[in-house]
């Protein structure tokens, strides 16, 4: 059985190709069960996530993701995602590798938020603001970048500091021009892609402040009492998410404003698979305000740890 160190794991996933690969699977289709979710106690912080995703096409390859997240650890300068992918073939049930499931779901969680992008950011987009400083972050900006003719890069972060620390890392490993953000609101009004990856349990990005045209891309608050848009963005915007049953039931900034009754499950325009087979054009205005809400799905697991295997020598 392959072992895929993180390193392994990220050499085997290039953007590009591992955008292709969700489009595939998307477009395809996998057995996917509803994945459990458990909340974790942990004594003197916030509660921790387990995760456990399964996905398989069936005679093809089966997978399970077993991940957790845990809040707590960016005071320990850990990331808040621990995970690891086991991959087996379908057809046998013998397990061909262990991938390293931090960075397979950093990846395929960037490379989903790009596919989407392909779809619902103006094609001119050139800058991108990014919200976090954790690991997701420099993956949002490169998966962006692979869908996208990025220029300029700017960093906001509840610590301006590791703002201005990624942003110097960004510009030293990516062709493109970061800063920090001097205010949270005067950088959405200036960017074209908005990019979100926090643990925010309040909302961060106020529709009011973005300019036409902008494309929203909520990653965080994968619970239903987290969020990181607020109900001025959810009025002014089209929405778009990755799976309608994971959005319906497990992101708060789709889940809040069901159950307030700002908005009905009509006012979803599309998720991936209907972006992905062509039964939705996307943006269709220059215009328009778009959101795109991802909780992640056990398919972009599968398919990554699929792309990673075959791409691997063995």
């Amino acid at each position: 059985m392959l072992l895929l160190t993180d390193a392994q794991t990220r050499d085997a996933l290039p953007f590009p190709d591992l955008i292709d690969a969700l489009a595939d699977m998307f477009r395809s289709g996998c057995v996917m069960p509803t994945r459990h979710h458990h909340d974790m106690e942990i004594p003197g912080e916030p509660d921790g996530t387990m995760l456990l995703m399964p996905a398989w096409v069936p005679g093809g390859y089966a997978g399970v993701k077993v991940a957790t997240v845990v809040p707590g650890n960016s005071e320990r300068n850990l990331p808040a995602v621990a995970a690891q992918y086991l991959l087996s073939d379908a057809r046998t049930g013998e397990m061909l590798a262990l991938v390293d499931g931090g960075e397979l779901t950093a990846r395929r969680t960037a490379a989903a938020s790009a596919l989407a992008a392909r779809y619902l950011a103006r094609s001119d987009a050139r800058h991108l603001l990014v919200l976090g400083t954790g690991r997701l972050a420099p993956n949002l900006v490169e998966a962006h970048m692979a869908v996208r003719a990025i220029e300029e890069v700017t960093v906001w972060g509840r610590s301006r500091e590791k703002a201005a620390e990624l942003a110097e890392e960004i510009e030293k490993s990516l062709p493109v021009s970061a800063r920090p953000a001097e205010t949270l609101n005067g950088a959405l009004s200036q960017a074209d892609i908005v990019s979100a990856a926090t643990l925010s349990t309040e909302p961060l990005i106020r529709g009011a402040h973005l300019k036409d045209g902008a494309h929203v891309d909520l990653v965080g608050a994968f619970k239903p009492s987290m969020r990181e848009s607020d109900d001025d963005l959810v009025q002014r915007a089209e929405i778009y998410v990755d799976t309608r049953d994971g959005c319906l039931s497990e992101g708060g900034d789709i889940v809040q404003p069901l159950q307030s009754g700002l908005i009905s499950q009509s006012d979803i325009r599309a998720d991936l698979y209907e972006l992905c087979r062509g039964d939705h054009p996307g943006r269709q205005s220059d215009g328009t305000v778009t959101m795109f809400k991802s909780v992640g799905a056990a398919l972009e697991d599968l398919a990554g740890a699929i792309l990673a295997y075959r791409n691997v020598d063995h």
